[in-house]
């Protein structure tokens, strides 16, 4: 169902994909957008890693929801910090692609739980995340991606 990665020797191990994703900081989540276009946006995420899902926030309306709506078919790619490596005068750069499918979730105790471990990652402090959750955590909707399929590269940028 799922292509594997073509040139072997890029290809990083299910750990080293994993770990790609437990660091990033940003992804890219690409969705089927009308007229068959696809539609790919820049997000915040976390990983759990147990669970085998992805996590994000959104607004709770807009053209991602939308299009989530029609399909929940999704991809996202998370890239890596590049390594320069003695040998090579070229940077190499790692990515971890996930397909999977998409769902919103509706909002529970659990779903703002989550929402408060979302922002842990990315606020430096409690008191900070507490209050972004305060001022603006009703307009948030989460989002769930169910991992299906899970790879990783690196790839010497020429």
């Amino acid at each position: 169902m799922f292509r594997p990665i073509r040139k072997k020797k890029n290809e990083l191990s299910t750990e080293d994909t994993r770990q790609i994703l437990r660091e990033a900081r940003r992804g890219v989540l690409a969705v089927n957008g009308e007229d068959g276009y696809p539609y790919a946006i820049p997000i915040n995420f976390i990983y759990d890693e147990t669970a085998g899902r992805i996590y994000f926030h959104s607004s709770r309306t807009g053209y991602k929801l939308d299009a989530i709506k029609v399909c929940d078919k999704v991809c996202f790619t998370a890239y890596g910090t590049e390594i320069v490596r003695e040998e090579a005068w070229a940077p190499y750069m790692r990515s971890a692609v996930v397909f999977g499918r998409c769902r919103l979730l509706e909002s529970t105790p659990e779903t703002m739980a989550l929402l408060k471990r979302f922002a842990m990652k990315y606020y430096p402090d409690e008191a900070l995340a507490d209050q972004a959750i305060l001022e603006g955590g009703r307009a948030v909707r989460m989002c769930e991606i169910e991992i299906e399929h899970l790879s990783g590269k690196e790839v010497q940028e020429r």
